[in-house]
């Protein structure tokens, strides 16, 4: 009765290809660098057309909540990485603390990003309201691509965050483990994406406009 139960365990370790989960993971997130790449393409082009509607746009912004939030990613993507390890180790405990430290990360970042919304809507930059269809072409439609990309943006985190916490919950039901933590590895290659494209997306709304 117990090579019984053995066999089909034996089997489904054979049948797991984390190389392929990995290589399955680097194209989905290839699509997601299409999407952004194309609206960067786009951001580009109207800048290129509008340059002092941008710079005076991009004035408008906070700098500091922009610079605030970018450490945050950072340092996100930093204990995203020390969590692996950790698990890797066998420190699950560690791992764990890690990823909710990420989590929070992830809140933080909505949050200010909540705030910095909040102000605009509070001053009529509103998508699709009449104070944004007065404003000069180019402003309306710098504004219309920083709502639109950071919203987009935003929604990432929001889903990144939720697959860390539903692999917090693999790991406490020990469905991940230091040998076998190719999910875990998998989330952390998303949420770095997820940082890598604020990482140009701070330039280009906060810096260079």
């Amino acid at each position: 009765m117990a090579e019984a139960h053995a066999a089909p365990a034996a089997q489904l370790a054979a049948h797991r290809d984390d190389q392929a989960s990995k290589m399955g993971m680097w194209l989905f997130l290839f699509t997601e660098i299409l999407l952004f790449g194309g609206l960067f393409l786009l951001y580009a082009s109207y800048r290129a057309k509008y340059p002092q509607a941008f710079h005076a746009g991009g004035q408008a912004l906070d700098l500091v909540l922009g610079a605030t939030n970018t450490v945050i990613l950072i340092t996100s993507s930093l204990t995203v990485a020390l969590s692996i390890t950790a698990l890797r180790r066998g420190q699950t405990v560690r791992c764990l603390w890690l990823l909710a430290f990420t989590v929070a990360c992830a809140a933080t970042f909505m949050l200010n990003k909540g705030i910095e919304w909040g102000a605009k809507f509070h001053h009529g930059l509103i998508p699709g309201s009449e104070h944004m269809a007065r404003l000069p072409q180019g402003q309306s439609i710098f504004y219309g691509l920083y709502f639109a990309m950071t919203g987009l943006h935003g929604l990432h985190v929001v889903i990144g965050a939720s697959v860390l916490l539903w692999v917090m919950l693999l790991i406490r039901r020990s469905k991940i483990t230091g040998d076998d933590y190719a999910v875990l590895e998998n989330a952390g290659l998303y949420w770095h994406i997820v940082d890598m494209v604020w990482i140009y997306l701070f330039p280009l709304f906060y810096l260079i406009a």
